[in-house]
């Protein structure tokens, strides 16, 4: 890397840095990022093994720990000793934003509590490349992963469709045919966008709607991210003129003009514009 863009160990704020990581394609990661994990004194890694392949990439050489779900209560003590004698510490995922649906939030919470400095390196995000791409609301809310138990899963499922806005969540490939009867329950007249193997070679996106979900053909290898829209409003919108409204009409077509008309009764009767602007056309024509 060249000299312009490397940074000594001198350089950088003590602290804990959140690097977000590839979610697929290894070319997916910030000069910074680089920078910040080639100059930490210790690298937190969800998996060691998965980690290097990115870390041998980049000639990435500092000391690996292991920190996971399973033992990132147990390394709290370790770590935040490490910190406060003022080493700089980076946290990793196996991909996308640390803390995010993956070991971190402990260590976070952990290190507000002793003021210690946490600093993010922003990158690669499953949840916003899915919604970027979705034509979905840019309102959303992300769920992450859906619990084991049934009772659960009903009770948040119900929760979620109350919400008006985008739904995204992980799911594995595997038990997606589990919870679609779940989802058709509680969405139906929804879109759904599900995202399966993103920024790699064979990166899938599949778009369809709720009710046409048992149709899919999706291989079952991986993690996915999926969207569902938000809801769509239904307006019934009147075929015809009734004769209050052409009453109307027929007295104010020499005041406003037929935009104007149009808009009012379309405001007050959800006719059909068209067949508003024509019947105005049709009153402007005889006269």
């Amino acid at each position: 890397m060249s000299e312009n863009l490397s940074l000594s160990k001198k350089k950088i704020k003590q602290g804990l840095y959140l690097i977000s990581t590839p979610i697929g394609n290894l070319s997916d990661i910030t000069f910074r990022a680089i920078e910040i994990l080639k100059s930490s004194n210790f690298i937190l890694c969800e998996d060691t093994r998965l980690s290097k392949k990115l870390f041998n990439k980049y000639e990435i050489n500092s000391e690996l720990i292991s920190n996971h779900k399973f033992n990132e209560k147990k390394n709290l003590s370790k770590i935040t000793g490490l910190l406060k004698s003022g080493s700089v510490i980076s946290l990793v995922s196996d991909a996308g934003t640390p803390g995010i649906s993956d070991p971190g939030a402990i260590l976070v919470r952990e290190c507000v509590k002793n003021e210690i400095e946490i600093i993010p390196i922003p990158g690669p995000s499953a949840v916003t490349a899915a919604i970027s791409i979705s034509g979905f609301s840019n309102k959303f809310y992300f769920y992450g992963f859906f619990p084991e138990k049934l009772k659960n899963l009903k009770e948040d499922m119900n929760d979620l469709s109350k919400l008006n806005c985008s739904v995204v969540f992980f799911v594995s490939s595997k038990k997606l045919k589990k919870i679609i009867p779940f989802i058709k329950d509680k969405f139906l007249e929804r879109q759904i966008l599900i995202c399966r193997e993103m920024t790699k070679y064979y990166e899938e996106y599949i778009r369809t709607s709720v009710k046409e979900l048992d149709d899919i053909n999706i291989e079952m290898k991986g993690e996915l991210t999926v969207v569902i829209s938000q809801k769509i409003l239904k307006i019934n919108t009147s075929q015809e003129l009734d004769e209050s409204d052409k009453r109307i009409i027929e007295i104010v077509i020499d005041k406003l003009s037929m935009k104007e008309i149009t808009n009012l009764i379309n405001l007050k009767h959800k006719v059909s514009k068209k067949i508003i602007y024509d019947y105005c056309l049709k009153l402007k024509n005889e006269k």
